[in-house]
């Protein structure tokens, strides 16, 4: 386990945001970790996150104003979900979970996940450490299974650079979503590649998560001003497909580690609508992810 690198902690001491956040705004993308004794990583991982246990989840969002979160499965724990899934169930009016399935899930697996709290699975393509799926071909089979039960699923996917996003992402019978706005660099915004990837979000075949713009700049600190136009690109292109995230605890991080009260202050230069903003952070994650509207 000494192998995979250890990952920067977060900061521990997120600052209030500078505008008033809804009671029932939602943080759409965040991990939990550890402890390692109870939640083991799986050995085939690409990093070692720091401990970042539900409890600080809950200071990070009493800081921030969040009401409400989606607790997203990481790839260091391949398919095992108790971590995400144990968090969920200490507060399931207002936590949902994405989880990691295997390309042979059963029906029944997939409503014992749906009752605990799962509303979509994740495929992660960029950072494969213990995740199952072996290409985007592999979806079909289980997005059919997960259907009827309003599931949607999560793709990590470069989307300029993978050339089946587009084709799959037009044929699979479940909403899916996309993170880091496509993870695509800011300079790619004018790539025809990443003009398709907003077509589909307008033609609302996809949704979109405002995270990590960290990921994507070229600085290495906030605000990372070259995001500013992909982010207000994809808001214009699916203003109800989108919804936002802290990305905490920003594991793997290239750079100085951000803010959370800066990254979701962002979003207020990003939208500077006051109702198109509760429209990102409340009334679509009740759509994607089931909380009441």
């Amino acid at each position: 386990m000494s192998e995979a690198p250890l990952c920067a902690a977060p900061d521990r001491a997120p600052r209030a945001p500078g505008f008033a956040v809804p009671s029932t705004a939602c943080d759409c993308h965040l991990h939990v970790f550890g402890p390692a004794e109870r939640y083991p990583y799986q050995p085939t991982r690409g990093y070692t996150p720091p401990d970042s246990p539900p409890d600080e989840m809950r200071r990070l969002h009493a800081a921030l104003g969040l009401g409400r979160a989606v607790l997203v499965q990481a790839s260091v724990h391949g398919t095992d979900n108790r971590a995400v899934l144990d968090a969920v169930a200490e507060a399931p009016d207002r936590l949902r979970a994405v989880v990691a399935v295997t390309e042979d899930v059963t029906e029944a697996e997939l409503e014992r996940l749906h009752a605990a709290g799962a509303r979509g699975f994740r495929v992660n393509l960029v950072d494969r450490g213990g995740m199952p799926f072996r290409s985007l071909d592999a979806l079909d089979a289980v997005a059919a299974r997960a259907a009827p039960l309003g599931w949607h699923a999560e793709l990590l996917v470069h989307v300029h650079s993978n050339p089946d996003f587009a084709a799959v992402a037009r044929r699979l019978p479940v909403p899916v979503v996309v993170g880091h706005m496509g993870y695509a660099p800011a300079a790619a915004l004018d790539s025809p590649a990443y003009r398709e990837f907003l077509a589909l979000l307008r033609d609302g075949r996809v949704w979109a998560k405002l995270t990590g713009p960290n990921r994507l700049s070229a600085a290495d600190r906030a605000p990372y001003a070259d995001v500013a136009a992909m982010a207000r690109a994809v808001v214009e292109a699916g203003p109800d497909r989108v919804v936002w995230g802290t990305d905490w605890p920003h594991v793997m991080l290239k750079g100085v580690m951000p803010n959370d009260g800066a990254l979701l202050d962002l979003l207020a230069e990003w939208v500077p609508d006051e109702a198109a903003r509760h429209r990102i952070l409340v009334g679509n994650p009740a759509a994607l992810y089931g909380f009441p509207a």
